[in-house]
């Protein structure tokens, strides 16, 4: 059954790291915590977390800013955390399913800086070409509204499916008015799909759960976004009326940095895109 990002986000795991063992972040729901106050961030593990610990270990320092990064493994509890005020920023969502997740859950966050891009692609363990994709073929994808959005729109963009005219950013296998090639559309959790590419033709997998599972999107995707008007950029969150915070600043004009920048084009090698403005 087709979930929504209403999903109710008890029993997965989430991982803390930092000194604060539990409890809310500095200041954390209230404008203008204090410049050196700790900034608490959930984040992904990949890429953000990475991103962010590259920031903690060798920029944050220079900058003056005191960074503590919780690590969670879904998509939902950072946001109901940073609502919450348990954590005072996230990174690891764009900027369509932030705006769901707001209007779907009640939420008041917004938008700080783009970071990063990290291109959703299609994988299989059967074929190396998505030309050689089988008629009747079984192919998974994420079965978040947004997500599932954006992976039927990469389908679509590569013409393995039309979809209805006016379909958004959530989109689903209803919206689908043209499929050539008769596939079979399966909806699984996203942190699933790597783990079920065995009994499937090919999955669209977000690149976080992707790389997580060892798999390189600049070399193993057989069908990768495109960064060209690609509005799936990772943001930096926080709870609206906290965008003005020196800590979240500092973090923001560090994400942008060409320091950031290299790190990301030599770790990632393609695989996550870097973005040098907001």
């Amino acid at each position: 059954m087709r979930k929504s990002i209403a999903i109710t986000a008890a029993g997965l795991a989430v991982t803390v790291f930092g000194l604060t063992a539990c409890g809310s972040g500095s200041d954390s729901g209230k404008s203008g915590g204090k410049a050196d106050d700790t900034l608490v961030v959930g984040a992904t593990a990949v890429p953000a977390g990475e991103v962010l610990t590259y920031i903690k270990d060798d920029l944050a320092a220079k900058a003056g800013l005191k960074l503590e990064i919780r690590e969670f493994t879904d998509y939902v509890l950072p946001n109901t955390a940073l609502q919450e005020g348990s954590l005072d920023a996230n990174l690891y969502q764009n900027q369509p399913f932030l705006d769901e997740f707001n209007k779907s859950k009640n939420t008041d966050l917004v938008s700080v800086v783009k970071a990063y891009l990290p291109p959703m692609g299609v994988y299989s363990k059967k074929i190396k070409d998505i030309a050689k994709l089988a008629d009747g073929a079984t192919v998974a994808v994420p079965n978040e509204t947004t997500n599932e959005g954006r992976a039927l729109k990469l389908l679509a963009a590569k013409g393995l499916i039309t979809l209805k005219k006016g379909a958004g950013t959530d989109a689903s296998p209803a919206d689908i008015s043209s499929n050539p090639k008769h596939l079979k559309f399966k909806e699984l959790d996203p942190a699933q799909l790597p783990r079920s590419l065995d009994d499937l033709d090919v999955a669209v997998i977000n690149n976080n759960y992707a790389q997580d599972a060892g798999l390189s999107p600049a070399k193993d995707a057989i069908l990768l976004e495109s960064a060209k008007d690609n509005p799936y950029a990772n943001l930096l969150a926080v709870k609206r009326g906290n965008e003005d915070d020196p800590r979240v600043e500092k973090l923001a004009k560090l994400l942008v940095s060409s320091d950031v920048k290299k790190f990301i084009a030599e770790k990632y090698k393609g695989s996550v895109l870097p973005v040098t403005s907001g």
